[in-house]
């Protein structure tokens, strides 16, 4: 797009209706089929910036491909009004309701981890859970950032499984692993083998193997169904606290954190 264009989309709304907006969540959609392909959030004029973007993107090609066609995206405003907290929390709605696989979106939105979709067990593991007593070797893989609800079983496994600095003892004492958000135990599995880091097919690749492969390792496991029973949707925040002030509170329990 022009500078020229770009301005002339951008006077469709003049500063003074911009400031009385406050933030927004907004939609950009084909303007033939009138499929959403974004959903964002902001304030000003940022619901005007993604038109002056040069990276390569899903939503920049979309731009470029609709007006290669001599038509302009839809620009629409769902919400306004709003302070940041709202927009952020309506634009994940919109997002999980929408499906992020039919979206440019490059995430579900900056609220999802804590506010997105959940299903029953989840909202009242979220704010009602009962105390973990683990008597397992169990290992602990806290997801602060890697995490969202409504992630695939697979994403959720390769997350979880890949690369922990875990020591020999560790290695050979451990027999389930467990996937950690918020406190609560969201997936249990059993830990069959490990093996370094990088050596085994994943979908997902986002590391630096390279740096950590000498002191990293990922296992290969199963979805345990006993473990499942016991643990799913339990709270281990009273595991994280002990390991924190000693590490040798709970030699059956290791804890490591992904943020």
């Amino acid at each position: 797009m022009t500078v020229g264009n770009f301005r002339r989309i951008n006077m469709k709304l003049s500063r003074e209706v911009l400031k009385k907006m406050k933030h927004y969540v907004y939609l950009l959609s084909d303007p033939d089929t009138d499929e959403i392909f974004y959903v964002g959030e902001g304030k000003g004029s940022r619901v005007f910036s993604h038109f002056k973007e040069t990276e390569d993107s899903n939503k920049v090609r979309q731009i470029r491909k609709i007006k290669s066609q001599g038509r302009e995206p839809r620009i629409e405003i769902l919400a306004h009004g709003l302070e940041k907290d709202e927009a952020l929390k309506i634009e994940t709605a919109v997002i999980d309701l929408i499906g992020k696989n039919k979206l440019t979106n490059k995430v579900r939105g900056h609220k999802s981890s804590a506010f997105g979709r959940m299903d029953l067990d989840q909202i009242k593991a979220k704010y009602t859970s009962d105390k973990a007593n683990i008597t397992e070797k169990v290992l602990l893989i806290k997801l602060s950032t890697t995490f969202s609800y409504g992630m695939t079983p697979l994403d959720l496994y390769e997350h979880t499984r890949s690369s922990w600095p875990v020591s020999p003892a560790g290695r050979k004492n451990v027999t389930h692993a467990f996937a950690i958000y918020d406190g609560i135990i969201q997936e249990t599995y059993n830990v069959l083998q490990w093996f370094e880091a990088g050596t085994t097919y994943m979908k997902r690749r986002d590391i630096d193997i390279d740096s950590h492969k000498s002191q990293r390792w990922e296992f290969i496991g199963s979805i345990s169904e006993e473990m499942r029973k016991k643990y799913r949707y339990k709270s281990v925040e009273h595991y994280w606290k002990k390991s924190s002030e000693n590490s040798h509170s709970y030699p059956f329990t290791y804890t490591f954190d992904n943020k």
